[in-house]
């Protein structure tokens, strides 16, 4: 027998929806195998900022850090969409992988046999399509500095800033090629080398990792 407390962040939308039937399946577990989990609620995302003004609040960032794992639904909605906005549900989502070190998303992509007619793509084209995406998450667009908007006497403008070190990408580099030993050895880099100095370093990191 095992214990496991679990944040869970149902968000917003299709988010407490989605949770739900999550915690449903872990309670199925829990029985099977004789695992308890111990399940704590929190906000994130629009549903926080109207109950504090933040889109994730000091107490629920130190929830998700003493748990085992985090069930997260969404967040956002038309209701928090507005540009001029200070504060975005999205922040929340950016706040939770900065505060736990979340730098690494995988995203599985695979055809089920079952499926393989129930797209708009040609069977022949997508039978036995099995890979996954790592996307780093944690540098680059999102949290690179400077990032503002102003005005000036010839209108508005913005700025975002795409910033990675070397240890940053190094170590999502590993986790691809960790993930492709144990599959079938391959491993693609997606960058814009011929354009960006980030990319340029980042083809460097990869090609010598």
């Amino acid at each position: 027998m095992a214990q496991f407390n679990i944040a869970v962040l149902p968000g917003d939308g299709i988010g407490p929806e989605v949770t739900s039937e999550g915690i449903k399946v872990l309670l199925a577990i829990g029985r099977k195998f004789d695992h308890t989990f111990n399940l704590h609620q929190g906000l994130i995302g629009g549903i926080a900022i109207d109950a504090s003004g933040e889109a994730l609040t000091r107490d629920t960032l130190k929830m998700c850090k003493k748990s085992d794992a985090v069930l997260l639904g969404a967040v956002g909605g038309p209701k928090w969409d507005d540009p001029k906005a200070k504060v975005h549900p999205e922040d929340g989502l950016l706040a939770l992988r900065k505060g736990l070190g979340l730098f690494a998303n995988l995203r599985p992509v695979k055809v089920f046999p079952v499926l393989v007619d129930a797209t708009n793509l040609k069977p022949e084209v997508i039978k036995g399509v099995d890979f996954i995406f790592v996307r780093e998450l944690t540098g680059g667009l999102y949290f690179g500095r400077p990032k503002r908007q102003w005005q000036t006497s010839r209108g508005r403008r913005a700025v975002d800033t795409m910033a990675y070190s070397e240890p940053e990408i190094e170590r999502i580099v590993r986790v691809g090629f960790e993930l492709a030993r144990g599959r079938r050895k391959r491993l693609v880099s997606v960058d814009k080398a011929n354009v960006l100095e980030s990319s340029r370093l980042w083809r460097q990191v990869a090609i010598e990792v």
